[in-house]
């Protein structure tokens, strides 16, 4: 027997311990860092959600704005969203991305519980997820004026989060 292939499952726990390591010591396990951070949005062109027009990437362009990824069944979005209702109602352009998701249901669902959207775009496949390098729903991007990737959150946007991270952000980019 070949001793060389006692080692294989001891270097397999090692590298496992060790990725395991790096995982558990984020200081926050909210904080995933984006390869897309400073980086222009992803181009797309998606319908819009409850109308027959469509987006692209330069429909984001002129403001600065939040994107959020949102979806019906996602328990957490219902959690934020009178948050984004709020800050809506500061000035700020928030626009959704109905993320894997029912398009009937989400018309009904933002129709029961508010629509703090600009507009929503309709990423039934995900590939704007993909390209987004979102986790699941809700996350939420930080643009420029120029469609550029500031800041992105990942989790509920709460008061705490908007006053402590995402009005800060902003103030800096503006």
């Amino acid at each position: 027997m070949n001793r060389a292939r006692l080692f294989g499952p001891l270097l397999g726990f090692a590298t496992l311990a060790v990725v395991l390591y790096l995982g558990f010591s984020l200081r926050d396990p909210h904080l995933l860092p984006s390869a897309l951070l400073d980086q222009p949005f992803p181009p797309f062109d998606l319908p819009v959600l409850g109308s027959s027009g469509r987006a692209t990437q330069a429909d984001l362009k002129g403001e600065v704005r939040l994107v959020n990824v949102w979806a019906t069944w996602c328990p957490t979005c219902l959690a934020e969203h009178d948050e984004l209702k709020r800050i809506r109602e500061t000035g700020l352009s928030v626009v959704g991305i109905n993320y894997k998701d029912d398009s009937a249901d989400a018309v009904a669902w933002l129709a029961r519980h508010g629509d703090p959207y600009a507009f929503s775009v309709v990423d039934t496949d995900g590939d704007l997820g993909v390209d987004l390098g979102v986790y699941g729903a809700p996350e939420t991007f930080l643009l420029d004026a120029d469609a550029v990737i500031r800041y992105k959150h990942v989790g509920a946007v709460d008061e705490t989060i908007w006053r402590e991270e995402i009005a800060p952000a902003i103030e800096a980019i503006r």
